[in-house]
């Protein structure tokens, strides 16, 4: 019986490669991995070919499935050529570590940081070997080498050294996962397994080399909480690598892991040449010549620092001074494409999982929606079957929380037919649908039970027209009529004129969705119709009384309102709110920053020529008006456009001549208002608007710059004009000059 310790980085393709070398050659009856046991039945499907890294096991409780935790494996993880080993040679393999369903009740303690060495035990020898990270160090001592055996000797070696100059860990939490993975191996022992390998991070090494009683670590594992624990294989992305999670591990550069995993002595001219590759793809300067200045460049930079062969800071060095010409930009695509990488891995169909994440990956496949982890582009035209069905599916899936596509704003396309999306997906999605598989087994039913409960939670107008929205483009036709009530009880309740203005764009929208998605929405106009009825009978007396803040809020909601009735195109509906919005402007009980943008739209469509606008000016305008709210009338009438001031000769006057009336101290008090209106003006706006001003009485001359004329030059045509015009007074006249 022999027990041998294979402590490794847990991505570490150095590690990887010495650790597939030494299981070959030691040929064991038993593998014992860090990581967590509950995961134990998923261990074999290493070996299926659709099992393609980097993947991740997620641990969750299933009572709170955000309560979660991954391990994550790339083709270059020593753990993941432990599993790919023993599914090859039929070897038993077991997870070592604490059981997570007892560090999911020691989260806490598990998230307490340590002593400085104990943080990062390996960067005092880095720092030691004259490195500035623990990342580089690693890198030239172990990943670039493949020693087999001979590597985890001395790996054993310095990591008892560290632990001895440390001292015993004082995390909790770690002394009871490494009683844990002593308590595995007396297991094994106890089985009669013959050649036991033990892959474990290389710090856990020394306390696993000796075991002491089994009564002590026993004692020390006595009493635990336990929790219920469900697990599962999901895909995994490079980017996520970075990030530490499981067993607490993570690399900076899992792009170049991998290259070197692939490539291993030869590593530094390939990858080269695939940056010459990766910049000539995008028109930028990359030839043979530059890579091999920069493959000179690296083992002259490697061979000054005394390092056996050029790392990635040596090659990065020598990119940025041949390829990059000192900019940053090439640099950033290369982190992104190559030190990245980003990839993402696949799981087979047969993996155990929740079958509303079943159901979602069989909808992505039969519409050929492929999950990927870069960014992706999707236009749909709703008016094909199978682009609608795409369009459903991405907002059934954000409505419970899996935001896989993110809608981009269209303009000239074709209108409510087509959207527009970027897609990408993220591995922690996975978690989410595990979450939201209590409102239903299908994405059909649990967006719609989903959709139900928030109808029944929502207790204001808005709330319930954005969801109405949100139903209808996610296709819950299930939902529409309890919503459709609930939006007519909660409507009939609502006094406020915030409120009924806000409900009217989300409810518009859905009219003008209906016909894209083949949903008869008749009975929501009738809806529409009384909403907007009571708006309009509200809003004259709701802009009376209100404070600047309360004023601030309904101006946008006026605004909305209003592109809302001209997107109902209804002339009955523009007439009433016409009306409505007159009776407001008109009034000097209103709000004047509401005033001033009735006022506003008025003039923008046509319900007041420019006559009118002026007289409403002068009224506001006049010396019986108190400055501030003239101001607040002039915000509201001229927030976001210049051009009605710039263009109409008797509002400019009106305006200048009442700043030009104000006291000092009036027009100083008045300044931050005026200033944060002309701050919504376009840049040409406010340049025209300064030229007007700059002219004696506010009055822009167009007339073109005027010209030297040379007097001897100007003499040569005389005679020429003299005949052209037949006049004889021109010479004279101009000899008089």
């Amino acid at each position: 019986m022999s027990v041998h310790l294979f402590g490794v980085r847990h991505h570490g393709p150095g590690c990887a490669r010495s650790l597939a070398a030494a299981l070959a050659a030691l040929a064991p009856d038993c593998i014992l991995v860090e990581g967590p046991p509950e995961a134990d039945a998923l261990a074999p499907f290493a070996g299926h070919a659709e099992l393609v890294p980097p993947v991740a096991l997620l641990l969750y409780a299933p009572a709170d499935p955000q309560r979660a935790v991954f391990y994550p494996f790339a083709e270059y993880s020593p753990e993941w050529q432990a599993l790919r080993h023993a599914a090859e040679y039929g070897t038993e393999l077991r997870f070592c570590d604490l059981p997570q369903a007892y560090r999911f009740a020691l989260r806490a303690a598990d998230d307490k940081k340590d002593d400085d060495i104990h943080d990062d035990p390996l960067r005092w020898l880095a720092q030691a070997a004259g490195y500035g990270d623990t990342e580089t160090w690693w890198d030239h001592l172990v990943e670039q080498r493949g020693d087999s055996l001979d590597l985890f000797a001395a790996i054993a070696e310095m990591m008892t050294a560290l632990r001895n100059e440390a001292g015993p860990p004082s995390d909790d939490v770690e002394i009871k996962r490494e009683a844990w993975m002593r308590t595995a191996i007396r297991q094994a022992v106890k089985e009669g397994r013959e050649r036991i390998a033990v892959v474990c991070g290389a710090w856990h090494v020394p306390a696993l080399a000796t075991l002491p009683s089994a009564k002590s670590d026993a004692d020390l594992l006595k009493g635990l909480a336990k929790e219920k624990i469900a697990a599962t294989w999901v895909p995994w992305t490079h980017g996520r690598l970075t990030f530490a999670s499981g067993y607490g591990a993570g690399v900076t550069a899992p792009g170049w892991y991998r290259h070197l995993w692939r490539h291993r002595e030869r590593a530094g001219l390939h990858w080269l040449t695939e940056v010459a590759t990766l910049l000539r793809k995008h028109d930028l300067d990359a030839s043979s010549a530059h890579v091999i200045e920069a493959a000179r460049l690296a083992d002259t930079l490697a061979a000054l620092r005394d390092r056996p062969r050029a790392g990635l800071d040596e090659l990065m060095e020598a990119v940025r001074a041949v390829f990059c010409y000192d900019s940053d930009a090439p640099l950033r695509l290369i982190r992104r494409e190559l030190l990245i990488d980003e990839a993402l891995g696949t799981v087979p169909d047969d993996v155990p999982a929740v079958p509303l994440a079943q159901d979602v990956a069989a909808q992505q496949k039969r519409l050929r929606m492929p999950v990927r982890a870069d960014m992706t582009e999707l236009d749909l035209d709703l008016r094909q079957p199978a682009h609608l069905e795409k369009s459903v599916l991405l907002h059934r899936l954000a409505l419970l929380g899996v935001p896989w596509g993110r809608q981009q704003s269209v303009r000239g396309r074709t209108g409510t037919f087509h959207e527009q999306w970027q897609l990408a997906w993220a591995p922690e999605f996975a978690v989410d649908l595990i979450a939201a598989s209590r409102w239903g087994a299908t994405l059909d039913s649990a967006a719609t039970a989903l959709a139900a409960d928030r109808a029944a939670q929502a207790h204001t107008l808005p709330e319930l027209t954005r969801l109405m929205e949100t139903i209808l483009l996610a296709d819950l036709r299930a939902a529409v009529d309890p919503l459709m009530a609930r939006i007519q009880e909660v409507g009939t309740l609502t006094p406020d004129l915030g409120l009924l203005l806000a409900a009217l764009p989300s409810l518009v929208n859905v009219l003008r969705y209906g016909s894209a998605r083949n949903v008869d929405t008749q009975a929501l106009g009738s809806v529409v119709d009384g909403l907007l009825a009571r708006a309009c009978i509200a809003l004259p007396y709701g802009l009376r009384g209100v404070a600047d803040d309360a004023a601030a809020a309904l101006l946008g909601q006026i605004i909305a309102a209003d592109q809302a009735v001209r997107l109902l195109q209804d002339e009955t509906h523009a007439a009433a709110w016409f009306d409505a919005l007159e009776a407001g402007a008109t009034s000097d009980l209103s709000h004047p920053l509401l005033a001033g943008r009735c006022g506003r739209i008025l003039t923008e469509q046509g319900r007041w020529d420019s006559g009118r606008a002026a007289r409403q000016l002068a009224l506001r305008c006049s010396p019986t008006v108190p400055p501030l709210v003239t101001a607040h009338w002039l915000e509201g009438f001229l927030q976001g456009s210049g051009a009605l001031l710039a263009h109409s000769d008797p509002l400019w006057n009106i305006v200048n001549g009442w700043l030009l009336a104000q006291p000092d101290h009036v027009f100083t008090e008045l300044l931050p208002l005026l200033r944060r209106t002309v701050a919504t003006f376009s840049a040409p706006e406010r340049r025209e608007l300064g030229q007007r001003a700059a002219q004696a009485g506010g009055t822009l001359a167009h007339a073109a710059p005027a010209t030297a004329v040379d007097p001897v030059r100007a003499r040569r045509v005389l005679p020429i004009l003299h005949t052209l015009f037949g006049t004889q007074s021109l010479q004279e006249a101009i000899d008089g000059e």
